[in-house]
């Protein structure tokens, strides 16, 4: 159970800042927003989900009428990760990162 909301993880290239419900445990939590922030303080916003809490939340949808009944999950800064927690989430936007340079396309880039 997290306290702070707040759950700040350094990497070699950045800091991402994950934002955690009350109930979320890091090295479990399936679905969080993080902020990435840059040494020069460029920013991005990523939103990151297992594949079993899309399926989870498709199917509440498809009881609330949400998303045309749950037909269908669109997020502009999702990020898909097959194992839950912050470790697995961190080393996505690692990849992310490495694979398409600090100037990614990738992640929306919040700005100041």
């Amino acid at each position: 159970m997290a306290d702070d909301p707040f759950h700040i993880v350094e990497t070699s290239r950045f800091t991402v800042t994950y934002i955690l419900g009350l109930d979320d445990d890091p090295s479990t939590v399936e679905n969080t927003d993080a902020i990435v922030t840059a040494p020069d303080g460029t920013r991005w916003s990523a939103t990151l989900l297992t594949h079993r809490e899309i399926a989870r939340v498709m199917d509440r949808w498809a009881t609330t009428g949400e998303c045309a009944d749950g037909s269908y999950f669109q997020v502009q800064d999702l990020v898909i990760v097959r194992e839950p927690g912050v470790d697995a989430m961190t080393r996505a936007l690692v990849d992310v990162f490495e694979e398409y340079g600090m100037e990614t396309r990738v992640l929306p880039r919040l700005d100041d």
